[in-house]
């Protein structure tokens, strides 16, 4: 097998905002299977569809191109425009047509850059909004009915538009006690309080969304030794695929948090993904490790590697080409976000900025 088809399996961050020749190169040899774009890739519409353009340029086969553009806080293109209500200001304000309107701006304005999938929508329950586990903002509902329901209606709106949806965090990460960018939370929850709440909606939203994103927690009652879930053949393979059904694409979270880099190398990372059930394995910001990557993948068995590939192929087939570049159109779009804003938080509300609007965090969630 080509290493560089083997590339199809990896999601890999993208250094800066303009794709240098070292890079592109990298990447035309690789040919990872997608990109993932974060502040650091944005400084103006213009530049960041170029990138895009660009990343599309070294693909021999059309990239998944992705980002995490929710809401609030993990909004990246707010660095070039308005900034979205979040989901606990949607769920909030209890009108299910400005969640589902939510949906179709995301999806027009992803569209115009040529962003194909969105990781959206989170399906986790807030069982404490303040809880500091990095979901404070991003959770749609305070129990599994509402969780549904609104989730339910953002996800209808995003793929009304063509782009593809992403679940997460499988299988529930929201009674997390730490966070998993530092460490690796242990969620020592019954099996009966999982199906109760958090499997309940993974469960309804198993045939709805296009892919689905593994967290990075410990479940002990799922996985009898100290894997965590997005390396866990136990939560992917038999409990996401065999026991939910789900069908569709699935991505590890980041694999460069400290819940994965303080407890395995790249190399046991590696395998442990794709045997466990993963499609693509997921380097935000080691860039530099993504070769790496590719010759640790040629290590992997051939049945996990053909089924990983065929997930990745049947997900490319249904993803929309961008729409065509124009600066005004962006601008209209943009401006459809304010409106929902003022809709959702009143006008003296979206105008009051938080200390981060605006801003590069140097720990982007997701």
């Amino acid at each position: 097998m080509p290493a560089s088809s083997l590339g199809q399996l990896l999601l890999t961050g993208v250094p800066g905002p303009v794709l240098d020749s070292e890079t592109a190169a990298t990447f035309r040899r690789i040919q990872p299977g997608g990109f993932i774009l974060f502040g650091r890739n944005i400084e103006s519409a213009v530049q960041l569809r170029r990138l895009i353009d660009d990343l599309r340029s070294v693909s021999d086969v059309e990239p998944v191109i992705t980002i995490d553009q929710e809401g609030g806080r993990v909004s990246r293109l707010k660095l070039i425009g308005n900034e979205p209500p979040n989901a606990n200001q949607l769920r909030d304000r209890g009108d299910g047509a400005l969640i589902e309107r939510h949906g179709r701006i995301t999806g027009r304005l992803l569209r115009m850059f040529g962003f194909n999938l969105d990781l959206c929508p989170v399906l986790d329950i807030s069982f404490d909004d303040e809880a500091d586990n990095s979901l404070r903002g991003r959770c749609y509902g305070n129990d599994v009915a509402q969780v549904i329901r609104n989730a339910g209606l953002f996800n209808e709106g995003l793929q009304a538009e063509g782009i593809l949806s992403c679940g997460k965090h499988f299988p529930g990460y929201s009674r997390a006690a730490i966070d998993a960018h530092h460490e690796l939370p242990t969620i020592a929850l019954s099996r009966e309080d999982l199906e109760r709440h958090e499997l309940a909606v993974f469960r309804h939203f198993a045939g709805k969304v296009d892919s689905m994103m593994i967290g990075h927690g410990f479940y002990p009652v799922l996985e009898k030794t100290q894997t965590p879930s997005s390396l866990s053949r136990a939560v992917i393979t038999d409990l996401l695929r065999g026991e939910l059904g789900f069908r569709g694409l699935v991505m590890t979270d980041d694999l460069d948090m400290g819940a994965i880099l303080n407890h395995f190398g790249l190399e046991e990372t590696i395998r442990l993904a794709i045997t466990a059930g993963n499609d693509l394995a997921m380097i935000c910001h080691r860039v530099e490790c993504v070769e790496q990557a590719l010759g640790y993948l040629e290590k992997v068995d051939r049945p996990s590697l053909d089924r990983a590939l065929s997930s990745v192929a049947a997900f490319k087939a249904r993803v929309t080409p961008p729409d065509p570049w124009d600066e005004e159109e962006f601008r209209r779009r943009d401006a459809e976000v304010w409106d929902l804003r003022v809709a959702t938080l009143g006008a003296e509300g979206a105008a009051r900025r938080s200390p981060e609007d605006g801003k590069r965090s140097p720990v982007e969630v997701y």
